[in-house]
């Protein structure tokens, strides 16, 4: 979730080291029962999903349905049809802003509509993400009456509601009863814990990785069985050498490419911005072995429009102002990042200085000057002047 939003002091897990997945969680790591998911893990697909429950015994995703009471997740219908064709329980979030009882409904009202039309099943959790700066500056019974509220009209909506938040907020800038919440803390070590055991679920880290799946994801361990429907659990990763295997290794920067039956190349449309925090070289094709015809620098950004996946490197392709293809690495699959990626960008806008034309624009940019310009109504001939906003996303 957005954890750089939490006021509370949670440690953040540089690497959080994992120990064998056994039932005696008092003296071993914590689980990777649950995954939370949103449009800053881009696009996910069937095959990721797969994995997750397959190789390191993953049993719930929740995916981010919505934010305050316009902004929807673009990958909300995406996700919950890919981890329900991934046999896994399902689930969903709204990142709430309320900040009274009547904005509390309104974004709960919207919460729900939403959830629906992206296919969320009746039954299912749609929990309140709360860790807004509207709410932490809300007294404690201001909190409470407001995610109560919440809660009541997500319930109009055929959906099981939870609350969200960090563990020093819990029971200190709102009420978290036994038996209920979803509480997020990191411990530099997770191995011999088992926090919050009292509430639905524990959020222990991050920064969790997997193995075919791009980044870090957050990931939790379900103290019940209120996010995985009421039920025990049918879900049985099918590779149980590889789940032990897995995550033994998974947050030590280790991962094998070794289990029974793996994907690893995997291809998929996205669009999104890549800044990189290194050097890099941009190659002809997705391989280290293609020529190199650019370089990009820290402080530049790369406008793409396709992921590929390989068993080594992440590579993202854009277009060069010169037509061709270039491609970039994101970083090493499974391993480091090369940078920050930002998806779900549907415009991104370019003020024109002075010196400026439609060529420099276009190049900076990754485009053709035909693209720049037919995308903002006019034609390289057209003449442009100095703090002209032009569309370059």
């Amino acid at each position: 979730m957005n954890k750089h939003n939490l006021k509370a002091p949670i440690l953040t897990a540089g690497a959080i080291f994992m120990a064998f997945l056994m039932v005696n969680v008092t003296s071993q790591a914590a689980r990777m029962d649950m995954v939370d998911v949103s449009n800053n893990n881009g696009y996910m697909s069937t095959a990721e999903y797969v994995s997750m429950r397959n190789e390191f015994g993953v049993k719930a995703v929740t995916v981010k349905i919505s934010e305050g009471t316009t902004f929807k997740d673009p990958y909300v219908a995406s996700n919950i049809a890919n981890v329900q064709a991934a046999g896994l329980y399902i689930n969903g979030y709204h990142f709430a802003h309320y900040a009274t009882k009547a904005q509390a409904i309104a974004e709960a009202d919207f919460a729900g509509r939403t959830a629906k039309a992206a296919g969320l099943p009746i039954g299912a959790v749609l929990a309140t993400d709360v860790e807004s700066q509207e709410a932490n500056n809300q007294s404690k019974a201001a909190n409470d009456r407001n995610n109560a509220a919440f809660m009541k009209e997500i319930r109009k909506f055929g959906y099981r509601a939870d609350i969200y938040t960090s563990g020093s907020w819990a029971n200190s800038k709102m009420t978290i009863k036994g038996k209920t919440g979803w509480i997020a803390s990191y411990p530099y070590n997770p191995v011999g814990k088992n926090w919050y055991s009292s509430n639905h679920a524990w959020q222990w880290s991050s920064t969790a990785k997997f193995r075919i799946s791009y980044g870090g994801f957050d990931v939790s361990q379900l103290n019940d069985n209120y996010y995985t429907a009421d039920q025990k659990s049918k879900v049985k990763p099918t590779d149980k050498a590889a789940v032990k295997q897995q995550n033994k290794t998974a947050n030590k920067g280790k991962v094998t490419n070794k289990a029974k039956n793996a994907v690893v190349n995997q291809t998929y449309a996205q669009q999104g911005i890549f800044y990189p925090n290194t050097t890099l070289n941009v190659r002809s094709g997705d391989g280290t072995g293609f020529s190199k015809v650019a370089t990009y620098y820290i402080g530049e950004s790369v406008q793409y429009n396709q992921v590929i996946i390989k068993s080594d490197y992440v590579w993202a392709r854009y277009l060069r102002s010169n037509g061709y293809y270039g491609y970039i690495a994101l970083g090493v699959n499974g391993g480091t990042s090369y940078g920050k990626r930002v998806v779900g960008v549907s415009h991104m806008y370019y003020t024109v200085k002075s010196g400026d034309s439609w060529w420099t624009i276009a190049q900076r940019n990754g485009l053709s000057m035909t693209t720049l310009a037919s995308q903002n109504g006019k034609t390289i001939y057209t003449t442009i002047y100095p703090d002209q906003r032009l569309v370059v996303w």
